[in-house]
């Protein structure tokens, strides 16, 4: 259990009521609340680990309030480990604390809402919403495909396996339509958090939730970076780090959409397309040189079709400066990804991507 105090400033005057009188001293209380801070303490019970990572570990948790009140929420508790003192781990706890902030005020549908930045015996954690779904890592497993062929009449796993999901290579693949479903509205997160000048920084399949709405939710911001500060201190997975990135550049929104683009590749390949590859000379070549092997990285199904190769190709091009100029236009230029939902629906190849995804979802429950 984790207790912290929240301070809440209020209105500062209200009409008085009639009460009896031993509602007095209630009311008395009540109209104190009304011109004073308001202080309570916040208690916290761990239920699981939702997961582990270089910056700590996150929980789900819920938050216990008064008559019976319960929240279930996410905490992020950031590990001191990695740091080489108390002031250095302040230090960046701070940068932390004020992208978050800044974060939290963006308040957009697919990104993760956060609700506090609270600290604890020195320790600091991050409250944040919890998202009720799967993120893409746990999505792109044979176990997913293996348990929906089990629970679903053959009919329904037909219609799965034809419109969302199906096997790959590797792992599983999902189906071109709602793969560009998923990065449409992770272009909208993105663009979302670059207009603040805000830089994800750690795009991966594990940093995207898909809910049990069917919408998707960029998760994660532990890793988030001030535009005129992407060259600070900072963690990233190197299988998604855009080759600038990988070099020792900065973090910028074209550095974003590239590890957003390796995730669109995985998504629509069923495999990752730097699979074996661990070190950075070898993680680096085969970056600088996707673009040119798209073709044989992707299935006949997906790289037939000359809107989709060029959509990967642009986001993932090695030079920063032949991607998409920013999310917005990754989404809604031309050969962007609203023209390949355009085509599908012209071709009456389309689906209710998000209803599908939710109807498939609960069926995994």
């Amino acid at each position: 259990m984790i207790s912290t105090t929240v301070t809440h400033t209020g209105p500062s005057q209200v009409a008085a009521g009639s009460f009896d009188m031993g509602g007095a001293a209630l009311l008395t209380e009540y109209e104190t609340l009304l011109k004073e801070s308001v202080r309570w303490a916040a208690e916290y019970k761990k239920i699981r680990i939702l997961g582990k990572g270089g910056q700590g570990v996150v929980y789900l948790s819920e938050r216990q309030g008064t008559d019976l009140f319960r929240l279930p929420v996410a905490l992020k508790i950031f590990s001191p480990e990695r740091y080489r003192d108390v002031p250095s781990y302040a230090a960046d706890m701070a940068r932390i604390a004020d992208i978050s902030s800044r974060v939290a005020l963006i308040q957009h549908d697919n990104l993760i809402d956060l609700h506090n930045f609270i600290e604890h015996g020195g320790i600091r954690i991050m409250v944040m919403e919890w998202v009720d779904g799967y993120d893409l890592r746990d999505l792109l497993t044979a176990e997913i495909v293996s348990q929906s062929r089990a629970r679903l009449k053959p009919e329904r796993w037909k219609y799965v396996n034809e419109v969302i999901v199906c096997d790959g290579l590797v792992q599983p693949r999902l189906k071109p339509g709602v793969a560009i479903q998923i990065l449409r509205e992770c272009l909208a997160g993105l663009a979302a958090l670059h207009r603040d000048g805000i830089v994800h920084g750690d795009l991966k399949p594990s940093n995207i939730m898909v809910k049990r709405t069917g919408n998707a939710k960029i998760i994660d911001i532990g890793s988030a970076m001030d535009l005129d500060q992407a060259s600070a201190r900072r963690m990233w997975s190197p299988a998604y780090a855009a080759p600038e990135v990988l070099a020792g550049g900065k973090n910028t929104p074209q550095s974003d959409l590239a590890s957003l683009g390796y995730v669109l590749i995985e998504m629509l390949a069923g495999r990752n397309p730097f699979e074996g590859l661990s070190d950075y000379k070898s993680l680096l070549a085969a970056k600088k040189d996707l673009d040119k092997r798209l073709k044989e990285l992707l299935p006949t199904d997906v790289s037939c079709n000359e809107m989709l190769l060029h959509l990967c190709q642009k986001l993932i091009a090695p030079d920063p400066a032949k991607r998409f100029p920013d999310a917005q236009a990754a989404d809604l230029d031309r050969k962007g990804a609203a023209d390949f939902h355009r085509q599908l629906v012209k071709g009456d190849l389309a689906s209710e991507y998000e209803h599908d995804l939710r109807l498939w979802l609960e069926e995994l429950n």
